[in-house]
């Protein structure tokens, strides 16, 4: 799940990080359908599909009304959202994961205009994404490469090997 450290917007990780969230928003452009985990109420993970919607400088995730997942939020907004894997064994271009914490939008004026935006009526719940982690797995040659990138921290990238080397940091 999202840690309950420092947020960040959506902006302010791209102004941050620009080539790496270029590439974290080209990874979910793949595909429409993501996965979503949630805290439940007797503190369990919930993992639920949905759409996220990178949406001016912001991400949005929408759902139905009193949906579990949008239950869940709204009592503790903490998350992690995974990029669509595809299919196969093809990574599509690595293994995406954003965490955060999820800000419902209430006010009515903002509900419309982003129902206007997506062409869905109301109602249905948006929450705005407040970024603590962003992490990209993917396989270059034969090593494992992690990226990590948090408020307040520089982009990390750690690289393992397929023999017994410990893993590597890179600058």
């Amino acid at each position: 799940m999202g840690d309950t450290g420092t947020t960040t917007t959506w902006a302010a990780f791209e102004a941050a990080e620009p080539a790496f969230a270029a590439t974290v928003r080209e990874r979910f452009g793949q595909y429409t359908h993501h996965s979503l985990a949630t805290v439940r109420k007797d503190g369990s993970p919930r993992l639920s599909g949905i759409e996220a919607d990178f949406r001016g400088d912001e991400l949005w995730l929408g759902m139905m009304p009193n949906s579990r997942k949008a239950l869940d939020l709204r009592r503790d907004g903490r998350f992690a959202l995974l990029a669509n894997p595809g299919s196969g064994t093809d990574m599509g271009g690595g293994d995406v994961r954003i965490s955060g914490r999820a800000v419902e939008i209430t006010d009515p004026g903002a509900l419309e205009r982003y129902a206007e935006a997506v062409g869905m009526p109301l109602p249905f719940h948006v929450f705005r994404v407040e970024v603590t982690e962003v992490v990209r797995t993917v396989v270059e040659g034969d090593d494992l490469v992690v990226r990590t990138w948090s408020p307040g921290r520089r982009l990390r990238t750690i690289r393992r090997g397929t023999d017994d080397s410990p893993p590597r940091e890179q600058s």
